[in-house]
């Protein structure tokens, strides 16, 4: 049999089925009468706004969820996985988008746990090196076998999941939302794996809100909706359009709200001055009016996250002044930034920004609880008024203020992570990847409520490694590179190709 002959013999052979399946958390159903084949060999993708089923779906093939109705088949047969030990014993494996490392164990020690070459019960540390080295190479994700795990960003955490899958041979691979915290570089590599792992068999299941990305790598795609199959189409018939409009049940628009631009002689609101953290800022200075969103892009590791930091206080800078309405601020750490009118939407709002085991109004209300409270007691009906306000403003989506965080899709944490610094209307807001891991709609929203915060005359700083997103929104563009400012754009030279050029330094850029 021919090669070709093989491999459409492997896509005709089911690797999963669900039938029927169906999900409940307490009274929230998730899951309803899914109904789906997954061919052998394949990348199959799944899409849909958060709390669309998507993960959910994900987590029973794993056997990180148990379904509550319907059947799992799996290669030909009938499963009831109790846990992710249980499907790995069948090949299967899950990377979420939240990496689950071991935090002080070593990158090598994370990728082989559990699966150690080992004689007499001692671990044989040079048979792991060797077989790091060789996986290394065949995944092409370069990482320190010794650097503990805790230390790396989260990009390089997510790439020890990849290699950690690999080692173990699995032949149904589920990603979900692995790109998240990578460059367009790393994420083009990244598909090349994925597909070397097509070509050795293996069936991957791709779970993205990068709806371009998804049409872009899987063979086939899935849409869900409200815990429901919409349908399943080979991805080379469907669209970005196409598939928005069959996530939400109707058109939308892809395209960024119109820019409203400030006045002219808008007055400064913050500038930063000749900012350093040695070693990843060095010398940066900009200034940004009353309405005017500035981005700031470059590639991961360019020093854009730390500027924001050490100008919110998180980080403490070594050299640079900040004034804020043209008046020093003497910024040591967040609490001196907030008392100053500047406020930060952090990179990654679970470790950051949330507490997720408590409500929404918990998380709104904490930084505030003076504004709530009379005589050191919270003024319970103060505090329900402030927070049903917010929660309209931002439109969170939830069964009510009592919800715990960890119940909401990604979107709506995002939404209470805007909402909690808009208690108190701030001078300057600071969004680190505002959009990272939402669905298309909850982005559009973002969207629309980061350039309302610049309309009502604040001084907006955005980041993202989107730079379509900072494009599309941003007044202004600067471009980080190895810790410094290289490149500024206005709206007559902003263009996604010449920022990219900054960025990587490629010919003709600054």
């Amino acid at each position: 049999m021919t090669t070709a002959a093989v491999a459409a013999s492997a896509h005709a052979e089911p690797h999963v089925e669900l039938r029927g399946v169906g999900k409940r958390f307490g009274g929230v159903l998730a899951l309803m009468g899914i109904d789906l084949t997954i061919e052998r060999g394949s990348i199959h993708g799944l899409v849909g706004e958060n709390g669309a089923g998507k993960s959910t779906l994900a987590k029973i093939v794993a056997g990180v969820h148990r379904a509550d109705d319907g059947e799992l088949w799996v290669g030909g047969r009938r499963v009831d996985y109790r846990s992710p030990r249980d499907a790995l014993a069948d090949g299967v494996t899950i990377i979420t988008q939240e990496p689950t490392l071991v935090p002080h164990r070593s990158v090598l020690e994370n990728v082989f746990l559990g699966i150690e070459d080992a004689t007499a019960g001692v671990v044989d540390g040079r048979a792991l090196r060797r077989r790091f080295s060789e996986l290394v190479s065949q995944a092409q994700l370069e990482l320190s076998p010794r650097a503990l795990a805790r230390t790396l960003r989260v990009a390089d955490q997510q790439k020890v999941e990849i290699l950690r899958a690999i080692a173990r041979n699995a032949d149904l691979v589920i990603m979900d939302e692995p790109t998240s915290s990578l460059t367009t570089d790393e994420s083009e590599r990244l598909f090349e794996v994925v597909r070397r792992l097509r070509e050795r068999g293996a069936t991957i299941i791709y779970v993205s809100h990068l709806l371009k990305e998804v049409l872009q790598l899987v063979d086939t795609v899935t849409v869900l909706r409200d815990g429901r199959l919409v349908r399943t189409t080979p991805a080379s018939e469907e669209t970005p359009e196409r598939l928005v409009a069959a996530m939400l049940g109707r058109s939308m628009d892809l395209t960024f709200p119109e820019k409203i631009y400030p006045a002219v002689d808008a007055p400064v609101v913050l500038s930063v001055r000749r900012l350093s953290r040695p070693p990843s800022v060095e010398d940066v200075s900009f200034e940004i009016r009353a309405g005017e969103i500035l981005g700031l892009a470059g590639l991961i590791g360019s020093g854009r996250s730390e500027v924001a930091r050490a100008v919110f206080g998180a980080d403490r800078r070594a050299e640079g002044t900040i004034e804020v309405g043209g008046k020093p601020a003497r910024i040591r750490k967040p609490r001196d930034a907030v008392g100053a009118g500047v406020v930060m939407l952090p990179e990654n709002r679970k470790s950051q920004g949330l507490f997720m085991l408590r409500s929404i109004a918990d998380n709104m209300t904490l930084p505030h609880l003076g504004a709530v409270s009379r005589f050191g007691v919270v003024d319970s009906l103060r505090e329900r008024r402030a927070v049903a306000e917010l929660m309209e403003r931002v439109d969170v989506r939830a069964r009510g203020a009592g919800a715990k965080l960890i119940t909401l899709s990604g979107g709506n944490q995002q939404k209470v992570l805007f909402a909690k610094w808009l208690f108190r209307p701030p001078r300057v807001f600071i969004a680190d990847e505002p959009t990272r891991g939402v669905d298309v709609g909850a982005k559009r929203a973002i969207y629309e409520l980061i350039r309302s915060l610049a309309e009502e005359g604040m001084a907006v700083l955005l980041i993202s490694s989107e730079h379509q997103e900072v494009i599309g929104l941003a007044h202004r563009v600067l471009v980080m590179r190895e810790g410094r400012v290289v490149a500024e754009f206005d709206e007559a030279t902003m263009s996604e190709d010449a920022v990219l050029r900054a960025a990587f330094a490629t010919e003709g850029s600054a």
